[in-house]
């Protein structure tokens, strides 16, 4: 799609030739000023799409070690452990940062 300015260059024409080619050369310089604008624009956001899409790709990439790390501890840790752990879960309250030590079936932290 062609690019509208945001006014009509026709307005600005006069009807003698003398002003006429002064008024061409002012709208080819907006023009151009407006083509220079949207270039710098189109370039800081391709640069921006670029830098956010690389924090996607490292935050995906986080969240399936979390995942894989989650899945490791469940099958490590006891029944017990496992339910002592959800009763400490509560809806009002966010996981602890730092997870605890699990504790061994003997009742000793491994």
């Amino acid at each position: 799609m062609a690019f509208q300015p945001p006014y009509s260059p026709s307005l600005f024409r006069k009807r003698d030739n003398a002003s006429g080619a002064s008024v061409v050369a002012l709208d080819n310089k907006i023009e151009q000023a407006m083509d220079l604008v949207k270039n710098h624009l189109m370039y800081a956001v391709r640069e921006e799409v670029e830098i956010l899409k690389e924090q996607i790709r490292e935050l995906v990439e986080k969240n399936s070690q979390l995942e894989r790390e989650n899945t490791l501890l469940k099958t490590l840790a006891s029944p017990e452990q496992l339910e002592k752990f959800q009763s400490r879960l509560s809806p009002e309250e966010p996981a602890p940062e730092t997870p605890e030590a699990p504790e061994a079936p003997g009742g000793s932290a491994v």
